[in-house]
């Protein structure tokens, strides 16, 4: 089992910046992958980022290309998403994810979730 655990959300203007933090504990060597999806009231669950927890290797969902940028520290078992330039439409429960496969980095889910953090962008 892998724990996670978000933090960081909250409250910004449009054209803010916000950075995400997750926690990993537990089992983590066993993690292949490390990401975010985010899902906003009435809508199905979106993906937004994702990383390779060795290599590095960093995919992205079109919406935020440009303006998010995912990252991880394997010393602190901790994965980082900072967001930059902020609209109202990213508002949204942000959930970290870790996966054993490669289901994250293509952006179809985790094996692992953390209880979601709130990331509201005011206009």
């Amino acid at each position: 089992q892998v724990q996670l655990v978000e933090s960081g959300g909250g409250l910004v203007q449009a054209g803010g910046s916000l950075r995400l933090s997750c926690a990993a504990s537990g089992r983590t060597f066993s993690t292949y992958a490390m990401g975010w999806f985010r899902q906003a009231p009435g809508k199905e669950r979106e993906f937004v980022a994702a990383i390779r927890w060795s290599g590095g290797n960093t995919h992205y969902a079109e919406s935020v290309k440009g303006r998010f940028t995912i990252s991880r520290d394997s010393a602190k078992n901790t994965m980082y998403l900072q967001m930059n330039s902020l609209k109202p439409e990213d508002t949204s429960v942000y959930y970290c994810a870790a996966d054993r496969g490669i289901k994250l980095v293509t952006g179809q889910g985790g094996d692992f979730w953390g209880q979601g953090t709130q990331v509201t962008v005011s206009s």
